[in-house]
């Protein structure tokens, strides 16, 4: 009797596992939708129709992709943002064997406003489940930790960036380059630990509060980045001077301290009124707003609208912890925004595979300096290891949860590719690609290594 592929022993035993028969038989319920999706979106572009119906069936199709993606990766032990990403690049790669509708699927507009709200959103999250306290107490060695994972991988990719690319390109694209290094994830890491049972531990500490400080100083490093480059594409000079640097590193303290601030003078105010409102809601969407606004105004004053919500996000969460005096009304807020998030973070991951042009990686040059970008990424993170003062701690360990870069990277990617000098993006679609591919690379070796060194220490 012949014995299809699906009947053996090994395939029931992964597919029963991860993928039960529901599961499959609904995945392919949900492509066949999806593929109906598609070729309404190709029959659309034909006619021209108006621009609502484009995005509908755009933003539709990218919800699909974004669940299936994320569920998929979910059942195989992988963080859901690199399913959703991966399923991004998937539907990029679909131009290549005829499929003209992902042309019309990419130049969808309000598409791309809808991913820069879903990164505003996940800032925003990121900023309210930040605790001030909780930085003052990390400690100086997760603070060095921080440093030498945000410097050294700085200075390397800046380095790799300068020997790789051509000689006309300039200076500032490098340090960006290097800048797209210097992240750390600390959703991803914060989830690896959680399943290897390690989350209390004294390394885990550690390395949670180094990977805090270590967004902090990126988004800095990001604001001063956006600086440069807009103060170039102005008709500024891109030469190093300190005096600019000085300026616009205050300027990103000043409105994050300065945000801090208004949570006494402008938010506390507010929550308490929120109190005795009948709605139930008031407050929920007034901390959205508040987000909205925050983004905006970072824009206005010259930083990076992520920026704003994340410290709108440090403000929120400050207010309600004043006013109620414990973290309950917080998580009340968090519990609100995710299913707002829940709709358009997951579009703005997806977003960015999709822009990820496939037929670059059939060009040896990409390959190369997505190989060199990701070996570099890994070496620097591990540099970590000698900010570990404690000799008790496994620093290996320490050093390997530093390493994935998952959405803080694509947030950087996203930010240099989108940025403009005179009209062209800061990051061509070579470089874009291969930090998107850094990312991936990153995010997938780096649970297993983290789960290496503590077992090696273990032992």
């Amino acid at each position: 009797m012949k014995l299809r592929l699906y009947e053996s022993p090994v395939a029931r035993g992964l597919l029963g596992t991860h993928f039960p028969a529901p599961f499959l038989a609904r995945v392919v319920v949900l492509g066949g939708i999806g593929v109906g999706i598609w070729y309404a979106i190709a029959d659309e572009a034909g006619t021209h129709t108006d621009d609502l119906t484009s995005f509908l069936l755009a933003f539709s199709l990218m919800l699909l992709a974004a669940k299936v993606g994320g569920e998929v990766f979910e059942r195989l032990k992988q963080p859901t943002v690199l399913g959703e990403l991966v399923f991004g690049v998937v539907l990029s790669s679909l131009g290549l064997v005829g499929f003209d509708a992902i042309t019309a699927l990419k130049d969808a507009p309000f598409l791309p406003i809808a991913a820069e709200i879903g990164v505003i959103l996940l800032l925003f999250e990121v900023g309210l489940s930040f605790d001030l306290e909780d930085l003052q107490a990390v400690g100086v060695s997760a603070v060095l930790v921080a440093v030498i994972g945000v410097t050294v991988p700085l200075g390397l990719g800046f380095l790799v960036s300068s020997m790789f690319m051509p000689e006309d390109v300039d200076w500032y694209v490098h340090l960006f380059v290097g800048a797209t290094l210097s992240a750390t994830s600390v959703g991803i890491t914060a989830r690896v630990l959680k399943d290897l049972g390690k989350v209390e531990g004294s390394e885990s500490k550690l390395v949670l509060g180094a990977a805090v400080v270590d967004d902090v100083l990126g988004l800095v490093i990001l604001a001063f980045m956006l600086g440069v480059v807009r103060s170039v594409d102005a008709g500024g000079e891109a030469e190093i001077s300190l005096v600019p640097i000085l300026v616009i590193g205050l300027k990103a303290v000043g409105f994050l301290a300065g945000s801090i601030l208004m949570s006494r003078t402008i938010v506390m105010p507010v929550v308490a009124l929120v109190e005795h409102a009948r709605s139930q809601s008031v407050g929920r969407v007034l901390a959205v707003a508040y987000c909205f606004v925050m983004a905006a105004l970072a824009e206005l004053v010259g930083l990076a609208n992520i920026v704003g919500a994340f410290a709108a996000g440090l403000v929120v969460d400050r207010a309600l912890t004043k006013h109620f005096g414990d973290k309950e009304p917080v998580h009340r807020i968090e519990h609100a925004v995710e299913p707002i998030s829940a709709v358009f973070v997951p579009v703005f991951f997806v977003y960015m595979g999709l822009r990820v042009e496939v037929s670059l990686f059939f060009f040896p040059a990409v390959l190369v300096f997505a190989a060199l970008l990701s070996v570099t990424a890994v070496v620097s993170k591990m540099a970590c290891a000698v900010g570990v003062l404690d000799r008790r701690l496994n620093r290996w360990a320490v050093a390997a949860s530093m390493i994935p870069r998952g959405e803080v990277g694509l947030i950087f990617a996203g930010v240099g590719s989108s940025a403009m000098v005179s009209g062209t993006p800061l990051f061509s679609a070579e470089t874009f690609s291969a930090i998107v591919a850094m990312v991936m690379v990153t995010t997938l070796v780096a649970p297993p290594m983290i789960a290496t060194a503590f077992r090696r220490r273990a032992a």
